[in-house]
């Protein structure tokens, strides 16, 4: 019999082998078992860890709510990695593979690993001190280098952040090492406006303190009435007098428009002009001309 003949013999017992098609449907049986199970556990458990929350959030001692939204996805993103890392194990050890070799293997070659991965254990102990230490959470509005927006995720190893032109920039943890966080306290709106050297500045003071303390009553965002400060500066052809108003976090920019629109509206209905820029000229041949008249 030649080598050909036998090899095709040893495929055909191999294919027909009852015993091999039992052992493989029954890895596949159990593989898609360990899979659902794997999804089904993994939703139970995000909706159980949601329902915690909440149930916190009537508590009368809470975390805020930053905090909570960041612990959320952090949560949620740890419960993904465990339950697939134990479902990948079992399947492998449905399979015949020596899982406990395999992973002893793994702990060596990620220990050698670990010495030219630095900047991904960094990355990791820099993540877990962000959370730690409650720098920013997702929703905060942060700077961080030179990029600036709203905070969409915070991972153990990097954090999404998302611009107002709608970029998201995705920043290694390790790579943070100074945080301006805007989220944290009020913020403040600073207006200033402008009347004309022949308007009554008494007036239009008068005029815009009693808009101020309306205002409250039509925008939750201010924390606090606006103030009048007065008089902030002098330019060629025009007052310029400041109002500020405290407001709750990132809400100033919406604030500051809305005073805006509100003084010209009020002043327009008063009749107090916002001012021009003006020119004057001056003919100094014409001016010569009567001075002559004058000294004859």
């Amino acid at each position: 019999m030649s080598s050909i003949e036998t090899f095709y013999r040893h495929i055909f017992t191999f294919l027909t082998n009852e015993d091999f098609w039992m052992r493989v449907s029954t890895g596949i049986v159990q593989m898609i078992m360990i899979i659902v199970i794997a999804t089904v556990l993994s939703k139970v458990l995000k909706i159980a860890v949601h329902n915690i929350f909440k149930v916190r959030q009537k508590a009368p001692i809470r975390i805020s709510e930053r905090r909570e939204a960041t612990l959320l996805k952090l949560l949620d993103n740890v419960i993904t990695y465990v339950i697939y890392f134990i479902a990948l194990v079992m399947i492998l050890d449905t399979f015949g593979v020596a899982v406990r070799t395999l992973l002893a293997g793994a702990g060596i070659v990620g220990l050698a690993v670990g010495f030219g991965a630095q900047s991904l254990v960094k990355d990791v102990i820099t993540g877990f001190f962000i959370i730690f230490e409650d720098q920013f959470s997702v929703g905060d509005y942060v700077r961080i280098g030179n990029f600036e927006g709203y905070v969409e995720t915070i991972g153990l190893r990097v954090t999404k952040i998302k611009s107002w032109t709608g970029e998201v920039h995705i920043l290694p943890n390790g790579s943070i090492t100074q945080v301006t966080n805007f989220s944290l306290h009020n913020s403040v709106a600073v207006v200033d406006v402008s009347v004309s050297y022949e308007g009554d500045i008494e007036r239009a003071e008068q005029t815009i303190r009693e808009l101020l303390a309306e205002l409250p009553a039509k925008y939750e965002d201010m924390v606090a009435p606006p103030e009048l400060l007065g008089i902030q500066n002098f330019t060629s052809s025009e007052v310029v007098m400041r109002v500020v108003c405290e407001t709750k976090p990132m809400r100033h920019m919406f604030i500051a428009r809305a005073l805006r629109k509100e003084i010209k509206l009020r002043l327009d209905e008063h009749g107090i002009e916002i001012p021009f820029p003006r020119l004057v000229l001056y003919n100094r041949q014409e001016e010569e001309t009567k001075r002559a008249k004058t000294d004859a």
